[in-house]
């Protein structure tokens, strides 16, 4: 876990995210847990791959986030793959659905981070990337990477 800013610790970061998606805006949320279900973060055996958000009932939820069972849990243990409420104020919620009603729009889970001692989610805004846009955006990397090696040979 690589700590940030202050009292933040980094669990996981969504990188799928970032590469088939472009990152509108992010937000911060709290996400409904047991107990179990921190300790097994705290291992830090929690995957944020091909996870996304739902709406339902003016609530958000989080689908595909899989936090493996905590090994000393016996029947306090839960499914690794349920659904998991996440935690915004109702206006934020009403602002992200009508966002997410454009066509191209998802809201993705980009990170899972310990802000003190509670959990939190960072969500993102995102447009889907086409495939001519990951490949501009590997040439960009790939021409910055050259130029940084280039700089260091000249030392």
């Amino acid at each position: 876990m690589a700590v940030t800013k202050k009292g933040t610790k980094q669990i996981t970061a969504n990188k799928k995210a970032r590469h088939d998606y472009f990152v509108e805006q992010a937000y911060e949320c709290g996400i409904e847990l047991f107990g179990t279900e921190v300790k097994s973060i705290r291992q830090g055996t929690v995957s944020l791959k091909d996870s996304y958000c739902i709406f339902r009932d003016g609530e958000i939820f989080v689908k595909g986030m899989h936090i493996s069972p905590y090994e000393m849990g016996n029947i306090f243990n839960k499914d690794p793959l349920r659904e998991r409420k996440l935690l915004m104020h109702k206006k934020e919620i009403m602002n992200l659905f009508g966002k997410t009603r454009q066509e191209g729009y998802a809201l993705i889970p980009l990170s899972l981070y310990f802000k003190q001692s509670r959990v939190k989610v960072e969500l993102g805004l995102c447009k889907g990337k086409k495939l001519y846009d990951k490949r501009d955006a590997a040439a960009k990397r790939d021409a910055q990477r050259e130029i940084e090696r280039a700089m260091k040979s000249r030392r």
